[in-house]
């Protein structure tokens, strides 16, 4: 029995159709990655998992894989581990109010996506044709920052309107 009974926490329960390894003494911290996670999912997985401490005897990362999706990851928390469950229990509730674990966290990893994205996604007329359209974004320093940011190097305009 847990020395700490979560509010906010699921206990996990076995799927129907379910063909894995089981974890019947584990909560879910209520955050999840999975192939397809986008900016702020992949955050809030990091960042609860950091607040936990990492991965530790009673704190893992279940890696499963899934037909829909390819592949999911959740954090398990053992029913013994009081303080982790407070922990987690806490930055659930949190969420339910804003949808994000660590602002600054967040908006690295939406930045480095949009830098990913701008680089890989983008030929050079396709970039220069986005800074025309959305001008308002962008604020060059000088003649090399705008060649820069045109040449995929780095995406200097608003990264949440870019991966919308």
């Amino acid at each position: 029995m847990p020395n700490y009974t979560p509010q906010r926490l699921a206990r996990w329960t076995r799927p129907d159709h379910y063909a894995g390894a089981e974890w019947p003494e584990y909560f879910s911290s209520g955050v999840g990655r999975s192939r397809d996670s986008d900016a702020l999912e992949r955050s809030n997985f990091d960042c609860m998992l950091r607040e936990l401490g990492g991965e530790s005897e009673t704190v893992r990362v279940i890696h499963e894989g899934h037909w829909a999706v390819g592949w999911i990851e959740w954090i398990a928390i053992h029913e013994s581990d009081a303080k982790s469950l407070e922990v987690a229990d806490s930055i659930r509730a949190a969420l339910d109010d804003y949808p994000v674990v660590d602002e600054s966290h967040f908006s690295e990893t939406e930045m480095e996506e949009a830098n990913e994205v701008w680089a890989q996604c983008y030929c050079p007329g396709e970039r220069i044709d986005y800074m025309r359209r959305h001008r308002d974004q962008f604020e060059f320093h000088d003649f090399a920052d705008m060649l820069g940011c045109a040449r995929g190097r780095y995406f200097a305009g608003y990264a949440s309107e870019l991966l919308t």
